[in-house]
């Protein structure tokens, strides 16, 4: 894939009046979630078993990976799962299971790799071909191998990852510092940049940030995550970014855009 821009095509409408728009990367650029959720899985039922008391559910790839999980760095990720539980584990055992986890999840994407989806690389190429400056923002220290094996690191301006939130002292999501980051990074206020997440901790950072505009992106394809998403700050909610793009979807999502961003002006 190339990351050449020529600033001759249009920017989609829903996005219009964007100078800027920041990525969430692991189920929003790459196919990569799935592969958090069962690496997470396998480490939470591991210490479960081992540590929790009996008749404990297992970890739900589904719910209990956005609410709890999702968007976040590892050890807040297991912190925040394991006390959701009832439990009090110690930072030791916090430090345990996310290492467990990040093991699990190395392994199998060295061996299997992952894929960017189709919707989201045509909206970023597009985008680039626009001249829109972009940025790729995660809490995982694997963004940018993945987004080199998933061929679509050139398209990004900005990688702001989880080695570079560690290395700035950032706090992790829902707080909009790594997004704001980003943001800086390339050269635009958060006001006048869009953020894209499909993660709950996400775009709530996005709101916090002071956004221009926050776009969910719904790959559980669901009501419950829909309505979680807007609930906890998205702008408009997609299942693919290919929606964005192009026809009668785009005036329909440039309309709800419109009418969300009229709502939030009247409650400020």
């Amino acid at each position: 894939m190339s990351g050449e821009r020529s600033g001759t095509t249009a920017v989609p409408r829903a996005l219009r009046g964007t100078s800027a728009v920041v990525f969430d990367t692991d189920g929003v650029v790459t196919d990569s979630a799935r592969v958090h959720a069962a690496a997470w899985k396998t480490a939470f039922d591991s210490f479960l078993r081992a540590r929790g008391p009996e008749g404990q559910p297992p970890f739900d790839v589904c719910g209990d990976y956005l609410r709890y999980v999702d968007g976040k760095s590892r050890l807040d990720g297991a912190a925040a799962f394991l006390r959701a539980r009832g439990l009090r584990p110690s930072g030791t055992e916090i430090q345990a299971v996310a290492a467990h986890k990040e093991a699990l999840f190395t392994e199998r994407l060295r061996a299997e790799g992952v894929d960017a989806y189709p919707g989201t690389v045509r909206l970023v190429r597009t985008l680039r071909s626009a001249g829109m400056p972009l940025a790729a923002a995660s809490a995982s220290r694997h963004a940018g191998e993945l987004l080199e094996r998933a061929g679509g690191r050139d398209f990004f301006d900005v990688l702001v990852d989880g080695a570079e939130a560690g290395r700035l002292a950032l706090p992790g999501k829902p707080d909009p510092a790594l997004f704001l980051e980003a943001a800086r990074r390339l050269g635009v206020p958060a006001r006048q940049a869009a953020v894209v997440e499909d993660a709950l901790a996400g775009v709530e950072a996005g709101r916090r940030g002071g956004f221009g505009l926050v776009v969910g992106v719904d790959r559980a394809h669901t009501p419950d995550t829909r309505g979680a998403l807007l609930k906890h700050g998205a702008d408009l909610v997609v299942d693919d970014l290919a929606e964005l793009m192009g026809g009668a979807d785009d005036a329909g999502v440039d309309t709800g855009v419109r009418g969300l961003r009229s709502r939030r002006g009247a409650a400020a």
